[in-house]
């Protein structure tokens, strides 16, 4: 049992610390405050290769697993990025596992090549406003007429969709009624053509560099070659991702609050009272320790799990314990690092007020604390199902 970075896992992370550094805690700030999504960060991670890492070598990724791709987005995040970072980026390293799964070589080859290199943005197009996480009951529809489905619907916090041009999306093709178990749903990675789909941003409490939006879809027109696998099987597809994507908030979430550990770490060494600093004063000591011992330990249980995952053994307990622990942890030591810096833990120029507002997104998405911790009591201690 090895708990090291392997020489390859850490030349991943110095290179992703090196082409963060033109992305500065003021980069991250102005962003914080214009809004407008990062494109010049995108592009970089785009030219520089870093957005095909989990995708196969044969349509141009590297052919990593989701352990190399844990470590980019936790050293994203902790570099300062935080959850502005991570997210402008996310999607492109766990979104598209369903085609590289599921697609044919046609569609991997038609979408994974512009996906890698920067050329296509992609959305995630599964949550609806009335429906929340019971995924079975979306009522999105995809009719089939002819070699196209036209669908209409809604969707809801869809990330990154302002700058989007393609859309993974979730759709009813059989009605409730008539569907069985967990079929019903399908699958598709189509154009997101403005002309169908009016998107409304949402003003949200932090990370405003990465949009997040209400999805309107009218009439939409989907050709039959843009669905992945079979009709009705969508949710089965989907669910290869969750892992992948609860295994990278964590990482992200870990990361981030690596970074707010650091500024308060600094800030207490620095700030002099009292003829000392505050850092040599317990009360301040105490819960920096605390702090990096519970994201060490959600650090561990992230990489776990994306070991696991790597092996292709079952993860999903681990999954969704390193995203509920990384959660806690990074609310918790972005909280302790704003109360490292007193009063100036309120000002924006110290930056750790925007890590705290960021550190909600791990905690609320993509699935709830109180959801993992339901699905450990079932799956895990073998407890009844309560909902």
């Amino acid at each position: 049992m090895n708990f090291l970075l392997t020489q390859e896992q850490e030349q991943i992370r110095e290179a992703i610390n090196r082409l963060c550094v033109p992305f500065d805690a003021d980069y991250w700030l102005r962003k914080d405050r214009e809004g407008g999504f990062p494109e010049d960060f995108h592009r970089a991670l785009a030219d520089a290769g870093w957005l095909g890492i989990a995708m196969p070598e044969a349509y141009g990724g590297a052919g990593l697993g989701i352990t190399e791709a844990a470590v980019m987005m936790q050293t994203i995040a902790a570099t300062g990025a935080g959850l502005s970072g991570a997210s402008a980026v996310h999607m492109n390293i766990f979104g598209l596992h369903p085609v590289v799964v599921f697609g044919t070589d046609a569609q991997k080859k038609r979408w994974l090549p512009p996906l890698i290199e920067g050329r296509d943005k992609a959305c995630f197009g599964v949550t609806e406003p009335n429906t929340g996480l019971n995924t079975l009951k979306l009522k999105t529809k995809a009719v089939r007429d002819g070699d196209h489905y036209v669908v209409s619907g809604q969707k809801v916090w869809i990330s990154t969709a302002q700058v989007a041009t393609k859309i993974l999306l979730l759709a009813r093709t059989t009605p409730i009624e008539e569907a069985s178990g967990t079929d019903g749903l399908s699958l598709f990675y189509t154009d997101l053509d403005r002309a169908h789909i009016e998107v409304r941003e949402i003003e949200k409490m932090g990370r405003k560099a990465v949009d997040s939006n209400q999805v309107f879809i009218d009439g939409l027109r989907i050709p039959v070659e843009d669905r992945i696998g079979e009709e009705g099987k969508g949710f089965k597809y989907i669910l290869h991702g969750l892992n992948p994507e609860r295994i990278l908030i964590a990482a992200e979430a870990v990361g981030l609050g690596q970074a707010a550990l650091k500024r308060g770490a600094q800030y207490a060494k620095e700030r002099i009272v009292f003829d000392r600093p505050i850092g040599q004063n317990q009360g301040i000591q105490h819960p920096l320790a605390k702090s990096w011992m519970e994201l060490e330990a959600a650090s561990l249980m992230v990489f776990k799990a994306a070991s696991l995952y790597d092996a292709g053994q079952p993860c999903a307990a681990e999954a969704n314990a390193a995203k509920y622990l990384a959660a806690e942890a990074c609310f918790s030591t972005c909280e302790n690092a704003i109360l490292t810096h007193g009063g100036m833990g309120y000002a924006k120029e110290y930056h750790v007020e925007r890590y705290l507002r960021e550190a909600w997104i791990p905690r609320l998405a993509p699935v709830s604390p109180q959801l993992i911790l339901c699905f450990i009591a079932e799956k895990v201690l073998g407890l009844p199902k309560s909902y």
